[in-house]
């Protein structure tokens, strides 16, 4: 039997609760694949989780919903996969911070030779979000202005990225001013700081008067209230991340003052609840990826023995990129 190392944790709180256990790994049963991983991404919900927020896991629990990595064996039935093949998955169940998992097989894609283990570790998770964001909440097209809060996170930069190369302009938002060349570097026109009281005065300014067609914002409670003023009328507000923390309840009256908006709660799991759809979607963000519209930048690795000082550079919100673990 073979043994897997996985990211444990017995308590909420720090990344210190965060430890390394070695535990036998029986083979695949029926219906799953057993996965030698080569790359891990690391996401805020995840940070959320090992502090006791976000969607509760009772303890112990491991973490992590994405990876990528080689089938190394098949449970009985399994027909899509064989040995050797590279594969990816979001939604597989918590554990991804592991150097060895069995997972169904109707939960991983294959990957394409044109896609690194890295880059799928980095884009599965991120990526998929901004596929949904700019094709399924809101089909983005040529001529709409959208204003991207976090324009320099991993979500932000390849939605800025996508939605860029189907046409439309991007009015970037962000908290840390020095990392504006950033979010300018993904392509947005131009990039505000959200840190100051009067930003949406800063959004109408950039924007020569125009309010958005529709603002993503995945800060939540400390810039809902605010988007709202910088959405045309009959506009979306999408939100999609809590940052700062749950966004504060709307009244719907307060919708019809701001200008008719709509406003919007989606999420990736709803997106890519049935493998078709998981599998269409990731072959949209693939086909991207080829021609260009989407690139992830890595800002730093960590071996897992390591993953507590992956999540504090993580959290830290100074690194311009996405942080993979390395197993």
């Amino acid at each position: 039997m073979k043994t897997a190392r996985s990211v444990e944790i017995q308590s909420f709180g720090e990344p210190e609760v965060m430890h390394v256990v070695e535990r036998p790994l029986p083979a695949p049963g029926p219906g799953e694949v057993q996965l030698a991983q080569t790359a891990i991404g690391i996401n805020f919900l995840e940070v959320s989780q090992r502090q006791g927020g976000g969607y509760p896991l009772p303890l112990p629990t491991g973490l992590g919903f994405e990876a990528a990595g080689r089938v190394e064996a098949v449970g009985e039935g399994v027909t899509d996969f064989q040995e050797g093949d590279r594969v990816a998955y979001i939604a597989a169940g918590v554990g991804a911070y592991a150097d060895r998992r069995n997972v169904a097989a109707d939960k991983l894609v294959r990957l394409p030779d044109s896609i690194s283990d890295e880059t799928a570790a980095a884009m599965m998770f991120k990526g998929l979000t901004a596929q949904y964001l700019v094709r399924k909440t809101h089909a983005v097209k040529a001529g709409d202005l959208l204003l991207v809060h976090a324009a320099t996170g991993g979500v932000g930069q390849i939605l800025t990225r996508w939605a860029t190369a189907l046409g439309a302009t991007v009015i970037g938002a962000t908290t840390s001013p020095e990392k504006i060349p950033v979010a300018e570097a993904a392509g947005c026109k131009a990039v505000i700081d959200i840190s100051q009281p009067d930003w949406p005065e800063a959004f109408l300014a950039a924007s020569g008067g125009r309010k958005a067609d529709v603002v993503y914002d995945s800060v939540g409670k400390d810039t809902l209230l605010k988007s709202l003023q910088c959405a045309a009328q009959f506009g979306l507000v999408v939100v999609y991340g809590a940052a700062s923390g749950p966004a504060p309840a709307i009244e719907p009256m307060l919708l019809n003052r701001s200008g008719g908006l709509f406003l919007t709660q989606p999420s990736l799991f709803l997106h890519n609840a049935s493998t078709d759809l998981f599998r269409d979607n990731a072959a949209d963000l693939f086909d991207a990826i080829d021609k260009g519209h989407v690139t992830v930048d890595i800002a730093a690795r960590y071996p897992l023995a390591d993953i507590a000082e992956a999540h504090r550079a993580f959290e830290s919100r100074k690194l311009a990129g996405a942080v993979v673990v390395t197993p």
